[in-house]
């Protein structure tokens, strides 16, 4: 066999082997497979179907779908908007006036006063969290749903220390939020802020989505007008004026707080500021008020105390302002019977840091009569934990 035959046999052999091989891998394969592969090939050959163009419809939205979009679905009909009528004792203009109130008096009158704001379905028959300041004095409550349908609510309770009020509105079978746990929750995680920012809810009946992450987690922000925000979780989710009482849900759809707060740094909108409730302690608030309509706060503890200023911290050595000094202790008071003494610098409450006396007081409402404290204390240099039994007034 001459040389030229050997080389025409050689590529006879591997087209063969080549065609065996394409029509096995092919072998099998559905025809909108095939057909969707050819499609940068010859044009004339495979039109689009159709179905073929359903099918890529398909596949591009459900490219776009994510958890995010799925949870914002799901939890979307459990938020609501809340119309608030409140009736405000106002003074005349002029009863600042000495001599205006010598003749007339000190002339105070009632007002009428709309509010607005957010809530959260937490049960399917009715329960509706919210904020404190949106619906705590309300004479009158409207609860707004997704599907437009409006209901009157009744206030179960409310709590003015924690900022919680828990309305309910009349029915059965209604959407609702699942209960999270804010203590397992992750810096950086994302999270979806729902709520009625500016009464946009009113417009179209659809509450407005925000995402953001948990940006920090047990933030004591202080008191303001007797509602004390301790443990408070942070998030960049955008949170503005009428968002307070929307959930703070995860990417699961589970609610791990209720939007409450904001700081505006001196502008009029969020900038990446805002602050929920953590669910664990909004858990018992509405425990005790489905209960009894109100939270026993009723013990003591017989301590006064001093937030610790640059002279304090110098005259006992200490490394930071942050803490309480015990100014006094009573005489068989609960201090006294866990050891308390006057001088004693505070600094913890169980695992909670004492920064100075509003934090101190804040933490103070989280607990109830009965409750035993870990009190972390510096005394002549020395730490040391005592235990400090929250006993009801006499």
């Amino acid at each position: 066999m001459n040389k030229s035959r050997i080389i025409i046999t050689t590529a006879l052999v591997t087209l063969l082997i080549a065609t065996a091989a394409f029509a096995f891998i092919f072998k099998g394969k559905s025809p909108e497979v095939r057909h969707l592969s050819s499609f940068a090939g010859d044009s004339s050959i495979h039109a689009v179907t159709a179905s073929d163009q359903e099918f890529i419809q398909q596949d591009i939205s459900t490219s776009r779908g994510t958890i995010i979009t799925k949870t914002a679905a799901e939890v979307s009909p459990a938020v609501v908007g809340i119309n608030v009528t409140e009736i405000r004792q106002v003074r005349d203009i002029f009863s600042s006036d000495p001599l205006y109130r010598y003749f007339f008096g000190d002339r105070v009158y009632n007002q009428q006063i709309k509010n607005l704001g957010s809530g959260v379905i937490i049960s399917p028959d009715g329960y509706v969290l919210t904020n404190d300041h949106v619906a705590g004095n309300a004479v009158e409550a409207i609860v707004t749903m997704t599907d437009g349908s409006q209901h009157e609510a009744k206030i179960v309770g409310s709590d003015p220390s924690s900022d919680i009020c828990l309305l309910k509105i009349q029915g059965n079978n209604f959407p609702y939020v699942k209960m999270g746990d804010s203590d397992n929750i992750m810096i950086g995680e994302w999270v979806i802020a729902l709520g009625n920012p500016f009464g946009l809810f009113d417009i179209n009946d659809q509450p407005t989505v925000t995402v953001g992450v948990v940006s920090a987690k047990g933030m004591n922000l202080g008191a303001q007008e007797n509602r004390y925000y301790v443990n408070m979780i942070q998030t960049d989710a955008a949170i503005n004026t009428g968002n307070s009482g929307g959930p703070l849900v995860n990417a699961f759809g589970e609610l791990i707080g209720m939007n409450t707060l904001i700081y505006t740094a001196g502008s009029v909108g969020n900038i990446g500021l805002g602050f929920a409730i953590p669910i664990n302690k909004i858990k018992r608030v509405i425990d005790e008020l489905k209960s009894n309509g109100k939270v026993d706060r009723d013990f003591w503890t017989g301590l006064s105390i001093q937030t610790i200023d640059q002279a304090i911290a110098k005259a006992y050595d200490l490394k930071s302002m942050r803490g309480v000094i015990v100014t006094q202790v009573q005489r068989n008071s609960p201090a006294e019977r866990a050891g308390l003494k006057v001088y004693d610098i505070i600094i913890g409450i169980n695992n909670f840091k004492i920064n100075n006396e509003t934090t101190m007081i804040g933490k103070l409402q989280e607990f109830r009569p009965g409750d035993v404290l870990d009190m972390k204390v510096i005394r002549d240099g020395k730490q040391s934990t005592l235990k400090l039994k929250l006993e009801r007034r006499r």
